[in-house]
This record gives structure tokens, sequence and C-alpha cells, in this order.
């Protein structure tokens, strides 16, 4: 069976394509809202929904009230991908509680 999936280092992908696919965000129409907030940082910048993102990035966004931080470990080569792909789409590296006033 063929993945659904690449890991080449060289390839890309739009960042509120890959955060749908991944289903870290559940609508790419959300997760344009949050980059447009500046709610989303790839390597540590404010990450607009167009930014192309690669294998090894660094992802923070908020999620359920916790500040999620996850590293791209491949990249989906379609739309849809199953929601056990998904989770083989990146790596938690750490989740922690937003601060009140920082909730969004």
């Amino acid at each position: 069976m063929r993945r659904s999936f690449r890991e080449e280092a060289d390839w890309t992908i739009r960042l509120d394509h890959f955060l749908r696919a991944s289903r870290l965000i559940p609508r790419r129409t959300v997760a344009q809202e949050l980059c447009g907030r500046g709610a989303v940082m790839v390597n540590g910048l404010p990450a607009r929904a167009a930014r192309q993102v690669r294998i090894g990035d660094r992802i923070e966004l908020p999620r359920a009230g916790r500040l999620l931080i996850v590293r791209v470990v491949a990249l989906p080569r379609t739309k849809q991908v199953s929601r056990h792909e998904a989770s083989a789409l990146y790596e938690v590296l750490e989740e922690r509680d937003l601060p009140a006033d920082l909730s969004l």
C-alpha cells in the first residue's frame, strides 16, 4: 500500500494546507484566520497561511486553550489524509497551557 505522505526534504506545502491535512486545525479557513492574527509561528516567526512548510519545521499554534508545538516529519501527497496517517505527519514536541489573556 502506498503511503499518502512524502518524506523528501525538498518538498514543500502551504501552512494552511498542512494544518488541515494533519488535523491540527479542523478547517483550512480556521487555519487562515489564526495565521492572519499572528497566532501561528513557524520556526519562531509569525507565519502567513501561504508560507511554505518543509520537513523539520517547528510549528507553534494555539489549540483548545493550550500552546501546541510540533515538528513536521512528513508532508501529505494529497488533500485528503486518513485520520491514522494524519498523526504521522508531525511529532508533538511540547504542549502547555496558554495564559488566560492569550487564549484564542
